[in-house]
C-alpha cells in the first residue's frame, strides 16, 4: 500500500508541473526540488525493495538460488537467527571443490541413512570415508567379525566412480580384552578375521575403535595390560600395511585408530597419551581423535569449547611448541561434531540432529545467542510442559572456527557424523 500511495503522490506532483511557457522561470526552482523528490522516493520506496526481494529470492530456498558460498551469501558469522537458519541451510554452492588440503575423515552411520546420500553428493570433499558397520565379538572361545550385513556395495561402487576417498570402515572391538589380548591364538585370529575381510571386499584399511571399550574394563591401568593393547594395535597396522590393496591404489591397507580426548590438563592413568601415540606411529595411520561431547545431561554446556580443543591436542601433542611435532599432528583428525544437544535445564537432554534442530527453530523462534568463550551458538526455550532448555548446536561459524584450529595446528579432522547436521555445513570443508 504505501508503494502505491508514492506513485500517486508522484503522479500528482507531475500533473501540477504541466504549466504555460510564460510561468516557467517562476517554477523552475520548485519543479527542480521535485525531481530530487521524486527521485529520493523512487530509491527508497520502489527500487531499494525490488532489490531486496531479489536478493530474498536469489538466496534462498523459495526461490531459484544462485550457488554462491556461505561465505559469498556472508553467512559465516556469529550474528545469526532462526530465520536465517531456516532459509539457507540448504542452500550448497555449485562449487564442491576443497577449501582445506588436509586429511577428511567422514563418518557415516547405517542407522542414518542421511549419510549416505551426503557422501555421495559431496564425495569430493573427503579423502576418507568410514561407515560404522563392523563389531568384533566374541562367542564362547571363539572369535567373529559382524557386520557385512550392512555393507552397501553398490553405494561403495558409486563413490569408487566419481572420487577418490579411501573406504575404511570402523570396527568396534566388543570382545572381552582380558583373553583377546593374552592369547596369542585369538589375537592372531582376530588380526586375520580384520585383514581378510579388508581384501575380500576391497576395503583400503579400517578403522579402529577399542580404547574406550578397554577403558570401560579396566584394563588400562595395569602396566602390563596396557603394553599387550598397544602390541595388538601395532600387530594389527603391520599386518595391514603388509597387504596391497588389489584393485586400486596398490598401496597398503591403512590403519586409523580412534582415541577419546583426556578429561583435564594432567593426563589419568588409562587416558592415552603423547608416549601411547609416539609408541603406535609407526604402525597406525592416523588416530580420529573425538573432540566433542565435552558436556552432558549433568552439566550442559557447549560440545566442543575451543579451548578444551586447543589445549587437548597440545596435550596430546606433548608441547606447546606445534612447529616442533608437525610430523605427529599431521596424523591427527580433530573431531568436529555435526550433532547438537537438546539440554533440560531440570536435568536430562540428549543429542539431535539437524532435522531435530531445524524442528525445534520452527516450533519456538528462539533468539540464537553466540557464547564467545566456547566458540559455540545456543538458544534457549521453555516446552509447553514449562521446562526450561538449553540447546547447542553447531554453526557455520563454529566448525569455521574449528576448521582452522585444525589448519592451524597441522592436523585433519574428523566428522561425527555427515547425516546429522546441515547442507551448507559443506560449503566448509
Amino acid at each position: 500500500m504505501a508503494k502505491k500511495r508514492d506513485r500517486q503522490a508522484v503522479s500528482n506532483r507531475r500533473k501540477n508541473q504541466v504549466v504555460s511557457s510564460d510561468d516557467h522561470q517562476n517554477i523552475v526552482a520548485d519543479s527542480s526540488s521535485d525531481r530530487r523528490l521524486i527521485t529520493i522516493f523512487v530509491i527508497f520506496f520502489i527500487i531499494s525493495p525490488a532489490i531486496s526481494a531479489l536478493v530474498y529470492l536469489k538466496y534462498t530456498s523459495s526461490g531459484k538460488f544462485s550457488g554462491a558460498s556461505v561465505f559469498e551469501r556472508g553467512l559465516v558469522k556469529t550474528d545469526i537467527s532462526y530465520q536465517e537458519i531456516l532459509a539457507e541451510h540448504s542452500n550448497v554452492a555449485g562449487n564442491i571443490s576443497r577449501n582445506y588440503d588436509y586429511p577428511v575423515l567422514a563418518y557415516i552411520t547405517p542407522w542414518n541413512s542421511r549419510g549416505y546420500d551426503m557422501a555421495k553428493k559431496f564425495n569430493s570433499k573427503f579423502t576418507h570415508l568410514s561407515p560404522v558397520w563392523y563389531d568384533l565379538k566374541s562367542h564362547g572361545s571363539h572369535l567373529a567379525l559382524e557386520g557385512r550385513h550392512n555393507v552397501d556395495e553398490e553405494w561403495i561402487s558409486e563413490l569408487r566412480l566419481t572420487g577418490d576417498a579411501l573406504i575404511l570402515p570402523r570396527v568396534a572391538v566388543e570382545a572381552p580384552p582380558t583373553d583377546l589380548l593374552r592369547k596369542k591364538k585369538l589375537k592372531d585370529k582376530a588380526i586375520d578375521l580384520i585383514v581378510t575381510e579388508c581384501k575380500e571386499m576391497g576395503y583400503d584399511g579400517i578403522v579402529l575403535e577399542s580404547w574406550s571399550r578397554w577403558v570401560a574394563y579396566g584394563i588400562l591401568r595395569d602396566p602390563d595390560m596396557r603394553n599387550l593393547a598397544l602390541q595388538f594395535i601395532k600387530q594389527l597396522g603391520n599386518a595391514l600395511h603388509s597387504e596391497l590393496e588389489s584393485t586400486r591404489s596398490k598401496q597398503p591397507l591403512q590403519l586409523v585408530y580412534v582415541i577419546g580426548p583426556p578429561h583435564s590438563e594432567v593426563l589419568e592413568e588409562h587416558e592415552f597419551g603423547p608416549k601411547d601415540m609416539e609408541s603406535l606411529t609407526g604402525a597406525v595411520d592416523g588416530f580420529s581423535l573425538m573432540t566433542y561431547d565435552y558436556s552432558g545431561a549433568h552439566n550442559p554446556g557447549p560440545n566442543a569449547p575451543v579451548n578444551w580443543i586447543r589445549s587437548t591436542l597440545r596435550l596430546l601433542l606433548g608441547t606447546k611448541d606445534i612447529s616442533l611435532v608437525q610430523h605427529k599432528a599431521i596424523k591427527i583428525f580433530l573431531g568436529i561434531n555435526f550433532y547438537g544437544y537438546d539440554f533440560s535445564m531440570s536435568g536430562g537432554g540428549g543429542a539431535i540432529t539437524g532435522r531435530d534442530y531445524l524442528s525445534l527453530l520452527e516450533k519456538y523462534k528462539p533468539v540464537v545467542q553466540w557464547e564467545g568463550i566456547s566458540s559455540e551458538h545456543f538458544f534457549l526455550y521453555t516446552d509447553y510442559n514449562r521446562n526450561k532448555h538449553a540447546v547447542f548446536f553447531p554453526s557455520l561459524k563454529s566448525i569455521f572456527i574449528r576448521l582452522e584450529v585444525a589448519q592451524s595446528f597441522g592436523t585433519g579432522i574428523s566428522i561425527w557424523e555427515i547425516g546429522q547436521g546441515l547442507d551448507y555445513f559443506f560449503d566448509l570443508l
